[in-house]
């Protein structure tokens, strides 16, 4: 059985909802700016586009977005295949370290983004 601590108290349809939310976020902010790689922007062009307030802050909604759907990703497939069921007695550890690895490559990513969009 899945403990409650390893989904920070989220329940199914909660994680369904944030899924398809943070999808068509990615989805409009990737489309957006394919959109203007394939119209031929210039590099004065993009770095203008990119220091936009407004830009800045779709820029970490597509952030946190990633973040939240890869999260809700992982935690789907660890708490479904990484199980004591599946894998022994090891099988709750290994997938709260696992949990605990991506979580803090998550953080990383989050920082480290926050900082190039708004260094």
């Amino acid at each position: 059985m899945v403990k409650s601590v390893t989904n920070f108290g989220r329940n199914g349809l909660s994680d369904f909802l944030i899924q398809r939310i943070t999808s068509v976020v990615l989805l409009a902010y990737f489309a957006f700016v394919a959109y203007i790689v394939l119209n031929g922007v210039t590099y004065p062009e993009w770095r203008e586009l990119f220091s936009a307030t407004w830009m800045r802050i779709f820029s970490v909604a597509a952030l946190l977005s990633l973040i939240f759907h890869g999260w809700i990703g992982m935690w789907g497939v660890l708490s479904d295949y990484v199980t004591e069921r599946l894998m022994g007695p090891k099988g709750n550890v290994l997938r709260f370290l696992l949990q605990l690895l991506f979580g803090a490559a998550l953080f990383i990513y989050l920082i480290w983004g926050l900082q190039i969009v708004w260094g």
